[in-house]
């Protein structure tokens, strides 16, 4: 599904699967125009995981796509990182909270 097309129900099932697994260390690959959105989502259950989200500015079909980048960064962040929701993008990673997509630049930043 492109991440233009969730709705609130894509959203509770995602974090559904989150608090169903037993896991506690989940990547999640999302579109990255409302990652923001679903990683906030997340954050409000408080759940005692380490949920990384990422996906790639560049879409695999083309040659130069940074997915497979940003999950082998997330395979990283997620072992390392403390219970919280973060974002994995750009070989960085952000508290959920404190991020945004920069559409000019085709990066995420730190909201600062």
């Amino acid at each position: 599904i492109d991440s233009l097309d969730m709705t609130e129900t894509d959203r509770n099932i995602i974090t559904d699967s989150c608090i169903r697994t037993p896991e506690d260390q989940i990547i999640i690959t999302h579109g990255t125009d409302t990652m923001c959105e679903t990683a906030k989502r997340l954050s409000a259950e408080n759940l005692n995981k380490t949920i990384v989200l990422t996906g790639a500015m560049i879409p695999i079909r083309f040659g130069s796509s940074d997915g497979l980048f940003n999950l082998g960064s997330s395979l990283a962040y997620v072992q390392t990182l403390p219970p919280g929701v973060y974002i994995a993008m750009n070989g960085r990673y952000f508290n959920w909270n404190n991020v945004r997509k920069n559409r000019q630049t085709g990066y995420f930043e730190e909201l600062a």
